[in-house]
């Protein structure tokens, strides 16, 4: 071993034939002193080796974590906003005369607060809480010199159209329908424009997750409700209510926790506070035991067996404890069901199944051999059915039971792709006044663009990131559809591939043009005649369907009560403070009679809280234009619940018709 690259600093000789017994750096290992050896400056003698607690400046929001900091006395983590002059953050505490239990690193990814822990599940739409099958795929490595776009003046224009802005502390801490809805739209527009403007700069599937900085942002900005946690229904959410995201139920204040699936909060029912749950998710990361629809055995928090063999026994505390103490106190527990969604088979649909009793709790081992914990609940008798819903469609479709009511099994003849059921079960009725079924709008004459339109030459379909195809430069360079079929935004216009266009059938640009995608069936309403709804669930901005019939040039008949027109003044989706009357007309006049041909959207009733919304969609080809109106989901919509639009106000027509939609703002007429 040389020093000095052969020279000695003494101007000794060194004797390079002596061989060094140098060990490798891997073999030695370190020295910790205890409290007592500690060097200090009146001790010469050196340690041997001295971890040395960080001192920061640590960022904003970042504590420091084991083994650097460890718990005080109090069990809380020390933190760096602790730190005083000339003195190193819970200085004494570090504990070097104490064995040291190493803690993985990732279990500190999701701090847990008090009441917020157990059941663990995903937090978006991808999957349960216990990961399955092999290693996770690598994270794509964002392209070089992307520049992130600043989302937070887009959210704040949401908030102000939406009159977010003006949310007072006592509805953000017990809310409303109104309240819940307009937050809920909020997050959902936002995580999709997110959505949109991320694609083609990082790719589809890169992992950026939209819907969790989409609600970071909102809850910082403290817009959330029902943050007053409680026993029972919460306002504003009602049975049956569905979720695509885990952020959802926080924002609302269904289910706080945003991993755990066991919620729970501390009541003073005697000398002491005790805990008792107060929502439970049920999404498949355990060996939960759905049962009929008013059953459901639920297993608890914990339990585990690792990779290499070692297996843990469930403990009787946090959510568990909470549970058991629940089964004593028999208060009611809210239960959120998670089925898959089929659309998106790495995501996951949640269903507010309602208020649920737990009977009683025992302990078993499970397939692992870990003692686990399991948990009887029964539905409350008397509310509305909603995961019994789902259990009865999946029996339909796998033919175990028959549909009652059922007049004709597909309405269409085959003109869609997806049959549509016509059904009675109200009264006698055997079906609504002939019509011929059409799929689309029958045109006499197209309407002319000012200069030729170019197609795309996309023949594997048009790609979010192609910033050469015409028709995404239509859309202002960004493509309006997701990969799953959703509106990504509100627009006047939509630019659909035309015919000339050598994009495939199946091209994201499409999505209006290959029918309905989830299973319609026409229903005898109570007191509205006839109308429309699914049978699968359907994602906030979905397309539907669009309103086929004949374009009529020349007005249309007062009398004829299936008619779509779009000059009339339409309720704006983003309700912009300065909207006028004026903007909320399209430029140009497009009327569409179904009354003798058309196809379920014709079956739409009015409502003045609609869940559906149109769009104006044009497909262009050469100097030719076809305008077409295509109708998409406000937000998610449960099945067997109907589908409803607003059919606007003509200022000519003074003939009001009685609104029968019942919705909280019900203006009690329509034209």
């Amino acid at each position: 071993m040389e020093q000095g690259f052969g020279s000695d600093p003494s101007g000794s000789t060194i004797d390079k034939t002596r061989v060094l017994d140098v060990k490798p750096l891997r073999c030695l290992s370190p020295v910790f002193p205890s409290a007592s050896e500690m060097s200090s400056i009146t001790t010469p003698q050196p340690s041997p080796f001295v971890c040395i607690t960080p001192t920061g400046p640590f960022p904003a929001g970042v504590t420091p974590i084991f083994p650097f900091l460890t718990p005080d006395e109090s069990g809380r983590m020390g933190e760096s906003s602790q730190q005083t002059p000339n003195r190193m953050p819970n200085q004494g505490t570090f504990g070097f005369g104490q064995p040291i239990s190493p803690i993985p690193v990732n279990s500190f990814g999701n701090p847990i607060t008090n009441g917020n822990s157990g059941h663990v599940n995903n937090v978006g739409d991808s999957g349960s809480g216990k990961k399955k099958g092999g290693p996770k795929k690598p994270r794509k490595v964002p392209p070089e010199n992307v520049v992130e776009v600043d989302v937070e003046p887009l959210l704040n224009q949401l908030l102000m159209s939406f009159k977010l802005v003006e949310l007072d502390q006592a509805k953000k801490a017990d809310g409303d329908k109104e309240v819940v809805r307009r937050i809920l739209l909020v997050f959902d527009l936002f995580r999709r424009r997110m959505t949109q403007i991320d694609e083609p700069r990082y790719g589809a599937g890169s992992g950026r997750r939209p819907d969790l900085k989409a609600s970071k942002m909102m809850m910082t900005k403290g817009m959330r409700t029902n943050q007053t946690k409680r026993i029972g229904n919460v306002p504003g959410i009602e049975v049956g209510d569905i979720f695509f995201f885990r952020m959802e139920l926080c924002v609302v204040g269904l289910h706080a926790p945003t991993m755990s699936g066991i919620d729970y909060m501390s009541v003073k029912l005697t000398k002491d506070e005790e805990p008792l749950a107060v929502s439970i998710v049920s999404s498949g990361g355990y060996d939960d035991d759905g049962g009929d629809g008013d059953l459901l055995i639920y297993t608890g928090q914990g339990g585990v067996q690792r990779k290499d063999g070692q297996m843990f026994d469930q403990k009787l505390e946090k959510g568990n404890l909470a549970l058991e103490k629940s089964v004593h106190r028999a208060n009611d527990v809210r239960v959120i069901r998670g089925v898959k969604d089929v659309a998106n088979p790495t995501g996951k649909i949640y269903i507010f199944d309602g208020l649920y009793k737990i009977q009683g709790s025992w302990e078993e081992k499970n397939k692992s051999g870990c003692n686990v914990f399991k948990y009887k609940l029964l539905r409350v008798p008397g509310q509305p059915e909603a995961f019994k819903v789902w259990r009865s469609i999946q029996q339909w479709r796998d033919g175990v039971v028959s549909r009652v009511g059922v007049i004709l099994p597909d309405l269409t003849s085959g003109a869609e792709s997806q049959a549509v059921c016509l059904v009675n079960d109200v009264d006698d009725e055997k079906g609504p006044a002939y019509f011929t079924y059409i799929p689309s709008l029958k045109y006499s004459k197209p309407f002319l663009t000012p200069r030729p339109s170019l197609g795309c030459q996309c023949l594997g379909g048009c790609q979010p990131d192609d910033t050469n195809c015409p028709c995404i430069q239509r859309n202002q360079g960004l493509l309006p559809y997701s990969s799953l079929g959703v509106l990504m935004t509100y627009k006047n216009l939509i630019h659909e591939c035309g015919s000339a266009c050598s994009c495939p059938p199946n091209c994201r640009n499409r999505m209006s043009q290959g029918g309905p995608k989830v299973r319609m069936e026409v229903f005898k309403t109570k007191n509205k005649g006839w109308g429309l709804r699914s049978w699968d669930p359907i994602r906030g901005g979905c397309f539907i369907c669009e309103y086929a019939g004949e374009v009529s040039d020349l007005g249309y008949d007062r009398d004829d009560n299936y008619i779509f027109d779009a000059t009339r003044i339409y309720e704006p989706l983003e309700a912009v403070h300065d909207y006028n009357d004026e903007s909320r007309k399209v430029p140009f006049p497009l009327v569409i009679s179904a009354k003798n041909g058309g196809n379920i959207a014709r079956f739409m009733n009015h409502s003045c809280s609609p869940n559906v919304y149109w769009q104006l969609v044009v497909r262009e080809s050469n100097n030719e234009a076809y305008y077409h109106i295509a109708f998409f989901a406000i937000r998610h919509i449960p099945p067997l619940q109907e589908l409803t639009f607003d059919y606007g106000m003509d200022k000519a027509d003074h003939r009001r018709k009685k609104c029968l939609c019942g919705s909280f703002k019900c203006r009690g007429y329509f034209y």
